[in-house]
């Protein structure tokens, strides 16, 4: 009993690790990510986790996650595959039957055995992401470890530059909006000048009736002088009757401005109207402008957003060229199975004296 369940499965194990089991080695690599702006995304962290942007609640970390996704994605797969052949290596008849990839598995078993062979941990604290790769020898365990690198990279570059185009579309969409409204907004109160030659009607309307008032006013200088020369002179002096006519010219005179302001043969409704028209041009280029100035402020929040945002990939320790091949683990494995035998064989003899004492 002893001979068929310990000695003879240590044999052909002790066998098969001596004459068949292929070497695998491991190369190393350890990554994290950090802002582009070299001020962490995280809060609360200190000394290199906050340098790398640490914290196991820090987009960082997500970003982390983000990558480690796709480093086990079909197209990373594809990838490596299309760059170092990676299928070959793996189905290589040096490797043994156990741990070498069929020749006809398929895509999705070839993605299965691919992510069996890539180990990929995080550290939540410090926000660094490490990943083993094992091949069936040195040079090859880092070159994949390498192209694993690279296209993290380029990934992450990738990824980063479209979520800073999403995030800037938007608010260049309407800075070149308002734009095109401000400039409109110019070019039509430049068409109304120059169609109707008229730099400013508001200004020559506020002078008009800035002309007004001081008519107006110096009238009733006038009518004052009159009365009081009249308190004390007759109305057929020189005196008064100079008063009188200067009155009489001031009255004509606004009258006349009353009338031009008006008169539609003198302008006056034009003038009206022209003011009427260009007040609402100028209205609307000032809204236009302000919204301009909104429009160029939420750009350069928004850039300044993204740049803090954006995070680029650091390596911490670079793919490593192993002295030793890690796998398998000859020793660990054979104790572990006769670990394994020795506990069957004490089960089945539990199993046969049950069942003699109960045949007695």
């Amino acid at each position: 009993m002893a001979l068929l369940l310990v000695a003879l499965p240590m044999l052909l194990a002790s066998l098969f690790y001596a004459t068949m089991a292929a070497d695998r080695y491991v190369s190393h690599t350890v990554i994290s990510m950090r802002d582009v702006s070299g001020v962490s995304s995280s809060t609360g962290t200190s000394g290199l986790s906050a340098l790398l942007g640490g914290g196991g609640s820090s987009p960082a970390y997500s970003d982390l996650m983000y990558l480690q996704t796709y480093v086990y994605s079909m197209d990373m797969l594809k990838r490596l595959d299309q760059k170092l052949n990676l299928r070959a290596h793996y189905t290589s008849p040096s490797a043994d039957f156990i741990f070498r990839l069929s020749t006809s598995a398929t895509d999705e078993e070839f993605l299965e055995y691919f992510r069996n062979r890539v180990t990929m941990t995080h550290d939540d604290l410090a926000g660094l992401l490490t990943f083993d790769v094992q091949a069936f020898d040195k040079a090859t365990a880092q070159r994949i470890a390498k192209a694993i690198l690279d296209e993290s990279e380029r990934f992450t570059n990738d990824y980063m530059h479209r979520l800073a185009r999403e995030r800037m579309g938007f608010a260049e969409s309407q800075t070149t909006e308002t734009q095109a409204r401000l400039e409109k907004a110019k070019a039509d109160v430049l068409a109304f000048q120059v169609k109707n030659k008229w730099l400013d009607p508001m200004s020559q309307a506020t002078a008009n009736s800035s002309l007004t008032a001081t008519l107006q006013n110096t009238l009733a200088q006038q009518e004052a002088a009159l009365r009081a020369a009249q308190s004390f002179l007759s109305d057929d002096s020189f005196q008064v009757k100079t008063l009188r006519g200067q009155m009489d010219a001031t009255k004509a005179q606004l009258e006349a401005e009353r009338n031009r302001s008006v008169s539609p043969q003198n302008g006056g409704a034009q003038l009206a109207s022209l003011t009427i028209e260009y007040q609402g041009l100028m209205t609307r280029a000032s809204f236009a402008e302000e919204a301009y100035k909104a429009a160029i402020q939420t750009l350069e929040a928004a850039r300044l957003d993204t740049m803090r945002k954006l995070k680029s990939l650091v390596v911490v320790e670079p793919p490593t060229v192993p002295d030793q091949a890690l796998y398998p683990r000859r020793l660990y494995n054979l104790l572990t199975l006769l670990a394994v035998c020795g506990m069957v064989l004490t089960i089945v003899h539990l199993i046969l004296a049950t069942i003699r004492e109960h045949q007695d």
